[in-house]
């Protein structure tokens, strides 16, 4: 095994046992005390059999988002192949994803692998659909900030910073001076669809060449505040009703194309992504005009997304 160490993986679990080190590594590895501030732990019930014989615990912890909140752990320094067995150790109920430590250096944790889970205050950026266009009620967004205030309202908020019409790379811009004032610990990226229309007046733009680039910024620019970014991928669309919209044109190809852009690139980055083309597939009802869901629609993705 190479003694290239090139990880760091901030534990505050049964990972900073010698014996499940041993056990998993086949050797206690190099570590050093830290803490990850914004954060609470609770209990998780483990049911994997392997797991609970290396730890000796059917009871394991998870973090959850908290202000004010610290958690004392270490910071283990892994090779390629320990990461890789760290993964395979953690049960589905965790998902592996950067963190920032109290003394300011980056490290990997395992979360929730349900983002919405854990997270207390949640910042919404993104396009019309996340705005909530057409529908009065409010859309998807609003329906998940009036279950997700409910169930804390001292602790809980939830900021719907969409703009009809935005663009992925507007997005990346305008996001870094909305965060500090409103301390968010999630950040639900809805905006992309734009990206993928083709504007009549210049057929020949690809605005999904710069995908990367946009995700690459809002990434940078959550982890900076210790937030966990969330990329939501495109709903379907209607490509019969669509027609030419406000100047652009809208195909199923284009946005499918998206979808599997932010899905790969989420992938690679070990970023969260939710398919939100499955809620309202081949089901033209629920949109009003081949783009926007109706309330019925939306209420179909607030399910899809929380569930």
């Amino acid at each position: 095994m190479s003694d290239s160490r090139p990880h760091v993986l901030f534990s505050f679990g049964t990972l900073m046992d010698p014996k499940v080190q041993t056990a998993l590594f086949g050797q206690v590895v190099p570590s050093r005390p830290a803490s990850l501030a914004g954060y609470a732990t609770r209990p998780l019930k483990i049911t994997d059999p392997d797991v609970i014989a290396a730890s000796g615990l059917d009871v394991h912890l998870i973090l959850e988002r908290r202000i004010g909140g610290v958690v004392d752990g270490v910071v283990l320094e892994l090779t390629d192949e320990q990461l890789v067995a760290a993964d395979g150790y953690e049960v589905d109920d965790y998902a592996r994803r950067r963190v920032l430590l109290a003394s300011g250096e980056s490290a990997w944790a395992y979360l929730d692998a349900k983002p919405l889970r854990p997270a207390a205050r949640i910042l919404i950026v993104g396009d019309s659909i996340a705005y909530g266009r057409c529908d009065p009620e409010g859309g998807w967004a609003a329906r998940l900030a009036a279950t997700h205030i409910a169930e804390n309202e001292a602790a809980h908020r939830v900021f719907n910073l969409a703009i009809p019409g935005t663009t992925l790379a507007a997005v990346s811009e305008q996001t870094p001076v909305l965060l500090r004032p409103r301390l968010p610990d999630t950040i639900l990226l809805a905006a992309g669809i734009n990206d993928s229309a083709v504007p009549l007046a210049a057929p020949d733009t690809d605005g999904l060449a710069d995908i990367a680039n946009g995700l690459d910024a809002l990434a940078a620019t959550a982890h900076a505040h210790n937030a966990r970014l969330v990329v939501l991928g495109p709903i379907w669309l209607d490509e019969e009703r669509t027609g030419d919209y406000e100047g652009l044109r809208f195909t199923r190809d284009r946005a499918l194309k998206l979808r599997e852009s932010l899905r790969s690139w989420c992938a690679d980055n070990h970023v969260d992504f939710v398919d939100m083309w499955e809620p309202l597939r081949d089901r033209p009802g629920l949109l009003v005009d081949g783009i926007h869901p109706s309330g019925e629609g939306h209420q179909a993705l607030y399910e899809y997304l929380v569930g």
